[in-house]
């Protein structure tokens, strides 16, 4: 199987496969801003703001399809009204623009209640697309992707937690690619080839993130993906090196 490149785009947290196309992105979490607000915390909506960023996005590197790794919506097990409306009205105004995909996550339950008939809900499980194997992250994925060579996850929101010489502490959101434990990998999926997987930032700035050289990444792929040997990158492509190194 040949090796499409996957490279994020500069100061977004977007992944693009140039010769293709293609763009994923992942955690939205429209409507977060309600939850905000229980807690005190009043922020306007960042909807339209991510809507504009993902426009601009589609139309620079003339997108052909684009793939949304999960979360697009954020209040679980129900969402309000406004939430609902946000949602429909966002994928409605994206998908006039490219081919839009959906892989569900953790938080887009009934989802598929919202999306119009020309948008492709694929199992929440993951997919193959292009010969890249995707999962949001929230669950083991199937055989196929595992077998691809390489793979892309969300649901993390990964971030990195830096220290200056006072102990001011700082979060970054950041990239991760990230091989897996042989061992763990071949007890789950004995066919797998040990895919080099990409752990993709949030799109929605108010999601935060787990520090991933402070705490374990979420979901199942901790306990397959050697983590602490992933090499971490800066949306601004800075290279800060592998997470064990990064106090």
């Amino acid at each position: 199987m040949s090796v499409v490149e996957l490279q994020p785009i500069q100061d977004e947290p977007a992944l693009l496969q140039k010769e293709k196309k293609l763009l994923i992105v992942a955690d939205f979490h429209i409507g977060i801003e309600t939850e905000l607000q229980e807690n005190g915390l009043h922020i306007p909506s960042q909807t339209r703001l991510m809507q504009e960023r993902l426009i601009t996005l589609i139309e620079t590197y003339n997108i052909s399809d684009l793939i949304i790794l999960g979360d697009v919506k954020h209040n679980i097990p129900t969402s309000t009204i406004q939430e609902r409306s946000d949602v429909k009205l966002f994928l409605d105004t994206i998908k006039t623009h490219t081919t839009l995909h959906i892989l569900p996550g953790n938080h887009d339950g009934n989802i598929s209640r919202l999306l119009s008939e020309d948008i492709t809900l694929h199992p929440s499980d993951g997919f193959v697309f292009e010969g890249i194997g995707l999962s949001h992250g929230h669950r083991w994925p199937t055989e196929d992707v595992m077998q691809c060579n390489q793979i892309v996850v969300a649901h993390t929101h990964p971030t990195i937690m830096l220290t200056d010489r006072l102990g001011y502490r700082t979060f970054e959101p950041c990239w991760l690619r990230a091989f897996c434990n042989q061992k763990k990998l071949h007890a789950k999926y004995p066919k797998s080839r040990n895919p080099l997987a990409f752990v993709v930032p949030a799109f929605n700035p108010l999601c935060g993130g787990i520090a991933v050289n402070k705490d374990p990444i979420l979901g199942p792929f901790n306990s397959i993906l050697d983590i602490q040997n992933a090499l971490v990158y800066l949306l601004d492509g800075t290279a800060l090196g592998k997470v064990c190194d990064i106090k």
